[in-house]
């Protein structure tokens, strides 16, 4: 190998294609055009004096040379992060921004908590939340406005990176007045498919794993499409139908009354809370530390 400095973004594309399982998919989640990549990883291969990817045609995996080479170049990339991330925070020493996404449901009732611990632990840092449903918050994540997002659908793209936070479960509720508030013997998910619901808007992310969840089977038109948690739950109670929801939303309404929580016949329905975020696959600083308080410190169940 020469003694020139190593080229960065060529290392990122191996480190891609080495965790996506082949070229296509690395280059596709560095932006790049195949024909593109393939040039940079020869480059690669030709300074290594050997080759560091097996091609087949189900894709491509390192070569022992290759893993060797990988967790260099993830050392490398890591000491890179910390750099840049000292470059863009050294000129200021009062304020760390950070733009965080959430999605509705755990923007109202899980990151509050999260926010006031890093609050805690990292005065300096201000963050600026931008609560949307899960396909904005996603978009905006994949356009680089965000840092991190914390979303609740389970339909993520490839070319992001994801950590799990928790299980989250959805909850059919009614008005304590409407016929199922007595059924005890709980809802068939074919006769709740039939039933015209209050759901939310188009990607949200509850709308969509209550979707996915339903195994395939053909909804009722809904009789009400509203754009918040909080609408939702004042059309139920009013008495406009059953909805689905997080049940993390309606635990006050449970406890009080206000509304009735429907079992659902021999089921559950759980979706998947996920943060996300763009780049470097380990995360530095500020959403770093964010990333960690939601994982260990998840909320209430």
């Amino acid at each position: 190998m020469s003694n020139r400095l190593p080229n960065l973004q060529a290392l990122a594309l191996f480190l891609a294609v080495v965790d996506e399982g082949s070229l296509g998919a690395g280059a596709r989640k560095m932006g790049m055009y195949q024909p593109n990549a393939s040039r940079m990883i020869a480059q690669l291969e030709a300074e290594a004096g050997a080759p560091l990817l097996k091609r087949h045609p189900r894709g491509s995996r390192p070569t022992s040379t290759g893993l060797l080479f990988a967790a260099h170049a993830r050392r490398l990339l890591d000491a890179a992060d910390e750099f840049s991330d000292w470059l863009h925070h050294s000129h200021d020493h009062d304020v760390i921004e950070l733009q965080v996404g959430a999605s509705m449901t755990i923007a109202e009732h899980l990151l509050p908590a999260w926010l006031a611990e890093l609050r805690r632990a990292e005065p300096r840092v201000r963050v600026e939340v931008h609560v949307h449903n899960s396909a904005q918050v996603i978009n905006e994540t994949l356009d680089g406005t965000l840092q991190l997002g914390l979303v609740e659908t389970p339909n993520l793209p490839p070319t992001l990176n994801t950590a799990p936070l928790r299980q989250d479960e959805l909850a059919l509720v009614v008005a304590p007045h409407h016929p199922w508030a007595a059924r005890s013997d709980g809802i068939a998910l074919e006769e709740l498919a039939t039933t015209p619901l209050i759901v939310r808007e188009g990607g949200s992310g509850t709308r969509n794993a209550f979707e996915e969840l339903m195994n395939g089977l053909p909804l009722a038109e809904p009789t009400q499409v509203l754009g918040s948690n909080a609408a939702v739950r004042v059309a139920v109670a009013a008495g406009a139908g059953p909805a689905v929801l997080s049940v993390l939303a309606v635990r006050t309404q449970l406890s009080t009354g206000e509304l009735r929580r429907v079992p659902l016949r021999n089921t559950a329905l759980r979706r998947p809370l996920t943060a996300i975020w763009k780049g470097p696959r380990r995360l530095r600083g500020a959403p770093a530390h964010l990333l960690t308080i939601a994982t260990k410190h998840p909320g209430r169940l």
